[in-house]
């Protein structure tokens, strides 16, 4: 009977999985996030859908949430390079605090008064929950396209997104345990909150120092395992820092922006790694989401929920953007309109709602309810009309059709990495032969690939709209620059 469980259990988990590939397919197909076909086949196959799965374990959800929060976060942090974060980190860190705080602010303050049974703790704890915008979306969308924005402003959100979890975290905590205890001053918060960051970014940088020197110094023989060994140290990295009462969230994220540009053998290899554990995670933690979440219970606060996402996305967004970047005289006023509607909220804020459900707060299933819509309608509406608006805002730099994908890896000193470039219809490169170009020394043009076909090219080789170009060097920057050289009109 025991095996019967447990195969059906995997059979509808293999099912759902594959569902949940199935639906991200059609609505890529419309110009829907991906997030949105996971939730919808979660809900759909829950207890008010066509499936009749009973899933109400809000522990298990807030369990699997942050484990899947570790590896978005610490593989996020390990796309990111610190070249692009530089010239706007403290536009991304800003945001990623001072915003995040005005954010739920303002949403505590109208939600207090547009749903009176909220008294305004209540509003500030469902404010600081729906606060963070979502590092799952943002990376997901930006890297399963080949568009992106000028301006820096891609990296902006990027690194917002990575880094402002740990605040809405620290604050969806802090606001509960005063809905908790009703006799505790807000004010006694403030030294834990430099306390629980100082300890995210101690930690986090003392175990990205860690990994590295572990991963260089020891010896396996089966390179799998070195994925392995990373996984432990980086969920290693969040449990030690939560048991020393420091930010976990904070200490993986930065942790995995130290190792990510960090010089080291096989990490190209772990890069890859996490880049699809990353994605079953997102997949399963939306499954589970929208299994969580009944649609007959989110109907009765529909309005209120419109109400609210309305307010995020039109009024406390904006407002958020526009007093954060008051400093910074380079962002126009188009800029701060995209930064603005590129705040979308997606997973990490409904696992943030597990949160009031597991300690009983009072309002706890209506604060799930409300923030699930809202992070709902936050990504279907401002996930499928980010670009259309990056477009009329003309802050859109075309696709070029330029992907990157790793295939060589010697040593530590040197790691040649090659890259696949698809030349497009009036890239300045079309009708000329290899002599012609500015190759810079140390980088080869090994193989092209035209109409199916692939051969080794020589110095008279003609580069033709449509072919593929794999390029090898050992200089990651100068690759880039080589890419735009050749992709540019």
């Amino acid at each position: 009977m025991n095996s019967d469980i447990i195969s059906l259990v995997i059979l509808v988990a293999s099912v759902l999985l594959f569902a949940g590939v199935l639906a991200s397919k059609v609505s890529s197909r419309f110009g829907l996030p991906l997030l949105i076909g996971y939730i919808a086949v979660g809900m759909l196959a829950g207890t008010d859908g066509i499936g009749k799965i009973y899933f109400d374990d809000a522990w298990f959800t807030q369990f699997i949430g942050v484990i899947a929060l570790c590896f978005i976060l610490f593989s996020g942090g390990m796309e990111t390079r610190i070249k692009d974060v530089r010239p706007v980190w403290k536009e991304g860190l800003l945001l990623s605090t001072l915003g995040v705080f005005i954010t739920a602010s303002l949403i505590g303050v109208f939600i207090h008064y547009v749903y009176p049974p909220f008294s305004f703790m209540d509003g500030m704890l469902l404010g600081a929950v729906v606060s963070s915008t979502d590092a799952a979306a943002i990376f997901s969308l930006f890297r399963t396209r080949s568009s992106t924005l000028k301006n820096n402003l891609r990296p902006i959100l990027e690194l917002e997104s990575g880094s402002n979890d740990p605040m809405a975290y620290f604050l969806t905590i802090s606001c509960l345990s005063i809905v908790m205890n009703p006799e505790q001053s807000f004010w006694v918060l403030i030294p834990n909150f430099f306390r629980d960051m100082s300890v995210g970014i101690i930690i986090g940088y003392g175990m990205a120092k860690a990994m590295v020197f572990i991963i260089k110094r020891i010896n396996i023989d089966v390179d799998g395992i070195y994925s392995v060994l990373m996984i432990a140290m980086m969920l290693f990295t969040y449990a030690f820092c939560q048991q020393l009462g420091g930010n976990g969230f904070m200490a993986v994220y930065l942790a995995g922006i130290l190792v990510g540009n960090s010089r080291f053998s096989r990490r190209q290899g772990i890069i890859k790694f996490y880049g699809g554990i990353t994605w079953i995670m997102q997949i399963v933690v939306f499954l589970l989401l929208g299994l969580l979440c009944y649609p007959s219970r989110i109907a009765p606060i529909a309005g209120q929920g419109l109400l609210v996402a309305a307010f995020l996305m039109l009024v406390a967004r904006p407002i958020a953007v526009f007093v954060c970047t008051i400093p910074f005289k380079k962002l126009s006023f188009r800029d701060k309109l995209m930064l603005s509607w590129g705040g979308m909220r997606g997973a990490s804020p409904i696992i943030f709602a597990t949160y009031p459900i597991i300690a009983g707060a009072p309002n706890a299933d209506t604060i799930f309810n409300i923030v699930f819509f809202v992070s709902c309608m936050s990504v279907l509406v401002q996930g499928s009309s980010l670009m259309w608006v990056a477009d009329k805002l003309k802050l859109m730099i075309p696709a070029t059709n330029v992907s990157r994908s790793t295939a060589i890896e010697l040593s530590e000193s040197e790691n040649p990495i090659a890259t696949e470039v698809t030349i497009s219809q009036g890239a300045f490169c079309v009708g000329q032969t290899l002599t012609q170009l500015d190759i810079p020394e140390n980088m080869l043009i090994m193989l092209i690939e035209r109409d199916g076909e692939s051969f080794i090219p020589n110095g008279q080789s003609v580069i033709m709209a449509g072919d593929k170009l794999y390029v090898i060097s050992d200089q990651i920057e100068k690759t880039e620059s080589f890419v735009d050289y050749l992709t540019s009109a």
